[in-house]
């Protein structure tokens, strides 16, 4: 499969910084919590978390909606839940990809209803707006991209490549 770089390290170094200061002016003095949505928003929200200049709880979910295929199935499995009380807190979701809307829509609607949450925000380092099968829109994007079907920095193809440091648009 051949991979062509769309984002350089120091393209995604310098968008994660940026992010992190917008979420550290809108947010500064909540009580917040990250919930990461693994596996691949881990690296995402590692150097994220750096970034953001007060204390922030950190916690985990994971769901699946991909199997080994290139675009989502529509059925949202949790595989995952998250151990930390989020109930009455804020809690900003922190995404690797916004494609079809269906994982973060039911990941924020799990947070909000489920597990009440007082306030949920949500971070995706890229988002796909065309690819929308559901409205859905968040509240920091890294990147907006055209639906191509992307690796590295945590993205994965099948649980391979997510540890190429940029981000490459793999093709046939």
């Amino acid at each position: 499969m051949a991979q062509t770089t769309l984002f350089s390290k120091s393209d995604i170094e310098r968008r994660v910084a940026e992010m992190g200061a917008e979420i550290t002016r809108d947010l500064a003095g909540s009580e917040l919590i990250a919930l990461c949505v693994l596996k691949g928003a881990m690296f995402f929200c590692s150097d994220l978390m750096r970034h953001i200049g007060f204390d922030v709880a950190l916690d985990f979910i994971q769901v699946s909606s991909y199997g080994d295929q290139k675009t989502s199935s529509g059925v949202v499995t949790l595989l995952k839940e998250p151990q930390l009380d989020m109930h009455g807190k804020s809690v900003l979701i922190v995404e690797d990809i916004i494609d079809s809307g269906l994982s973060m829509n039911e990941v924020f609607r799990y947070i909000k209803l489920d597990r009440g949450a007082r306030e949920v925000r949500t971070a995706t380092f890229l988002d796909k707006p065309t690819a929308r099968r559901i409205p859905f829109k968040a509240d920091y994007v890294g990147f907006s991209i055209d639906p191509k079907f992307v690796i590295g920095y945590g993205l994965d193809y099948a649980e391979k490549y997510r540890n190429v440091p940029d981000i490459q648009v793999l093709s046939e």
